[in-house]
């Protein structure tokens, strides 16, 4: 990103100080281009300081900002507004000039997002969790921060657990037909089918009402998890094979969306590696927990809640920590866990390549191995300066007790480097939940609801795979009445950035504390606020410049430069402040995007960006390139529009949505 605003600021602010030190300069955008590209009314504030008329030093300000390269004019409006006019020529020069590479902040940000139980597939909820954390991470690296992106693995809680009860005790499978039943799933994968993640969506609902037939079941539950733990028998090694084949078969759902991740932490790992004795040592030593000698949670580790919450009854509410059985609650291993991630164990997993995938470009991610099994060679992973950890609202509690764990033991500013990115939850459309599944039996009151909650009990949980095959079919019938012509490979290629590129914005419009109703057609439209209308006008703007080749053998390396060497006074007058208007909006996205990281809240970038597609839709029917017989008013023209195409295209790829080559 390149930006035109903030050296200007700069430049100005110091030709301010020669009248006058002061801390800060306000600057501010004029509500109308005509009067200026930026203001300041730093003169009033002066005028306290130096005892004299606003106006007066407003002009005196004014000579010492005209003599400032890249700036066309001074105006001192009112009583002591000064209205800074910018060379437009240079400023579209700049604009259109090489990529610009940020600083580099100092410190590593370490963003972990998805988490997906390794039990059966992704879901819905689970794609606004990982849109959301790989948006962070794009906004985050394009402002200049090394950034490690982190994927939990739970492969010894619960779930896993009952998956392997379903596999053992419903499907009758040992550790060879497991492995069977994985090969097979990985041959429908590679023919664009559902892998063993699939298979195990309806097992994994079956055991639940398997258990609740007979709650003596529950034991084996238990007993699958004390083999888990211990990673010894037959039980762990068909949870070992089912965590790690349904990690591949996320991993492969996931980068249908773009996301990549650097690097898979176990939780079986933080047990081998005993993280969590480490941990525990440390909290007790310094009195973050305690032992509760009476009351509910007696015989357990606890810590009490922080900022003296309260229960249900009124009483200061203790977290149990560690059970009074001995066994450690995960929020326990969520603490061990983030000290791990600033590096205040003092001491480290090992690592290994994960060998059971591979990215289309040949790396892969790393993980965790058990102790004695890692590679010496291998990138230095954790010690972050700030983490972010993406999971959803309902977690909040239990993300501030992790950060009062850190706190309690010392480490203040790793607990206010803490950041828990929370969301709402994601729902359907009753149209869309239809679409799905077309069994569904639906009330009135529930056909007029806006949306539909998520309930395995009623069979109305979505996979993720299924949503994003359903959105590419539907994109694919909409490409084929469009461009009959396409060849079917390009056709589907086509299909399947438009497809992403709706899921992505869509989830991605709605801020992060609203419920997202998830409509299909809606996030498919080519026309509104969505990802196809942001992206058409990208294509629109590539369908000029192939015309433009077309024409005059200009390939867009040649377009480029003659745009690089347009005058911008060449725009007769009556046009000139709507194209300039066009590069403004353009300009912003460097403002935009710290502000969107500072608040969380990426509903900003795609609300700009759907500003600009409409700006640069507008300005294309209204101010046409091809047909202009003027040259210098073409380039001109060309080079406000490969600016705002700039921007648009920064913008689009801050959200992981692709421009295709048509629509």
């Amino acid at each position: 990103m390149i930006d035109l605003f903030t050296a200007l600021r700069g430049e100005i602010a110091r030709a301010i100080r020669g009248v006058a030190d002061l801390d800060d300069v306000p600057f501010e955008f004029p509500p109308d281009p005509a009067l200026g590209d930026l203001a300041t009314p730093v003169a009033f504030s002066l005028a306290r300081v130096l005892r004299r008329a606003p106006r007066q030093i407003a002009e005196e300000l004014a000579e010492r900002i005209r003599e400032l390269p890249g700036v066309a004019g001074v105006e001192v409006a009112g009583p002591g507004y000064v209205n800074v006019r910018i060379d437009r020529t240079a400023a579209v020069r700049r604009l259109l000039g090489p990529d610009e590479s940020p600083p580099p902040r100092p410190g590593k940000v370490v963003v972990e997002h998805t988490n997906i139980n390794p039990n059966k597939a992704a879901h819905i909820g689970h794609l606004r969790n990982a849109i959301l954390g790989d948006t962070l991470v794009r906004c985050l690296r394009a402002t200049g921060h090394l950034v490690e992106v982190q994927n939990y693995i739970d492969d010894t809680g619960v779930q896993v657990a009952d998956v392997v009860v379903a596999l053992t005790e419903l499907a009758g499978l040992d550790a060879a037909g497991v492995r069977e039943l994985i090969e097979r799933g990985e041959e429908r994968a590679a023919s664009g089918g559902g892998g063993v993640d699939h298979d195990l969506w309806d097992l994994y609902a079956r055991v639940t009402a398997w258990y609740g037939e007979d709650e003596t079941r529950l034991a084996k539950r238990a007993e699958v998890l004390h083999a888990l733990e211990r990673r010894e028998g037959p039980l762990a090694e068909i949870g070992a094979l089912v965590a790690m084949a349904v990690v591949r078969c996320h991993l492969r759902t996931m980068l249908r969306l773009g996301v990549r991740y650097d690097v898979l932490p176990r939780e079986s790992d933080i047990l081998a590696h005993r993280f969590w004795e480490q941990a525990f040592g440390l909290l007790r030593e310094s009195g973050a927990i305690r032992f509760a000698e009476e009351g509910k949670a007696a015989g357990c580790w606890v810590m009490d809640l922080p900022h003296d919450e309260e229960d249900e009854d009124g009483e200061k509410y203790e977290k149990i920590i560690v059970r009074s059985n001995g066994t450690v609650t995960y929020v326990g291993k969520d603490i061990a866990y983030q000290m791990w991630k600033f590096g205040l164990l003092g001491r480290d997993f090992e690592y290994a390549p994960f060998r059971a995938w591979a990215y289309p470009d040949g790396t892969r991610p790393w993980q965790t191995v058990p102790p004695g099994e890692g590679e010496p060679d291998h990138p230095e992973f954790g010690r972050a300066t700030r983490v972010y950890n993406v999971i959803d609202v309902r977690q909040s509690y239990l993300q501030r007790v992790v950060a009062a764990g850190l706190e309690r033991l010392g480490h203040a500013e790793q607990a206010r480097e803490s950041i828990h990115f929370s969301y709402e939850m994601v729902a359907l459309s009753p149209r869309t939940a239809l679409m799905l599944q077309p069994e569904l039996r639906l009330t009135e009151e529930e056909l007029a609801r806006p949306w539909l909650d998520m309930s395995g009990r009623r069979g109305l949980g979505v996979k993720a795979d299924d949503l994003l095959d359903m959105l590419e079919r539907k994109a694919l019938e909409e490409v084929r009445n469009r461009a009959p012509e396409a060849p079917a490979d390009e056709a589907e290629r086509i299909a399947h950035e438009i497809a992403i590129g709706a899921l992505r914005y869509y989830m991605l419009r709605h801020t992060r504390n609203k419920v997202v109703a998830f409509d299909v057609d809606q996030a498919l439209a080519f026309e509104g606020e969505t990802g196809p209308y942001c992206q058409y006008a990208a294509v629109r703007i590539s369908r000029i410049l192939d015309k433009l080749e077309e024409r005059e053998g200009l390939d867009r390396g040649g377009a480029l430069g003659l745009a690089r060497e347009a005058d911008f006074a060449a725009i007769p007058g009556e046009g000139r402040l709507e194209h300039w208007g066009l590069v403004l909006e353009a300009a912003r996205l460097p403002e935009v995007v710290p502000a969107a990281l500072e608040s969380l809240e990426f509903a900003t970038i795609a609300k700009y960006a759907f500003d600009l597609a409409r700006a640069i839709n507008g300005f294309y029917h209204r101010w046409p390139v091809l047909q202009e017989k003027d040259p210098a008013t073409r380039a001109a023209r060309l080079a406000v529009l490969l600016v705002a195409d700039r921007s648009l295209r920064e913008a689009l790829d801050l959200m992981g949505i692709p421009v295709p080559a048509r629509m």
